[in-house]
């Protein structure tokens, strides 16, 4: 699929996903919200090949999710820091770990957990308007005019 939104349906689904829609993309997210911002430790932490990182941060880049920025001139290094549109992202990542926890959860397996309060996070999505869990009632999609 091509990521120029312009050539994407209207689906705001297809849309997302053509932006962080594998696993790599996903994950350093998840690790750039947890405060990693340099590549080596993106690298150590993933496990992932340098090529494969380095794609990756550029597609985050340059979907606005991370922001580049220069920490040293001498040798040049960058670090990667989560823009708005990537703190937005964060609901959603806590989502996909509490369908992970429910539904491949079995072992060892980290927890979420209130920095303040220490409390384990319950994540749960409620539509805004009608205070619904989403999930528990049908929904459609409505194509544009």
């Amino acid at each position: 699929m091509n990521r120029d939104d312009s050539s994407q349906p209207t689906c705001p689904i297809a849309r997302g996903v053509a932006c962080v829609g594998d696993a790599w993309s996903i994950l350093v997210l998840r690790d750039a919200a947890m405060g990693i911002t340099r590549f080596d430790e993106f690298r150590k932490n993933l496990g992932i090949a340098p090529t494969m990182l380095t794609k990756r941060l550029a597609v985050l880049t340059e979907d606005g999710l991370l922001e580049k920025r220069r920490y040293s001139e001498r040798p040049p290094r960058d670090e990667y820091v989560l823009t708005d549109a990537g703190r937005d992202f964060l609901p959603v990542l806590v989502m996909i770990g509490a369908w992970g926890q429910k539904h491949r959860g079995g072992g060892r397996i980290a927890r979420y957990v209130d920095a303040e309060t220490g409390q384990d996070i319950r994540a749960m999505l409620i539509d805004r308007e009608t205070g619904a869990e989403i999930g528990t009632r049908p929904f459609k999609i409505i194509e544009p005019d």
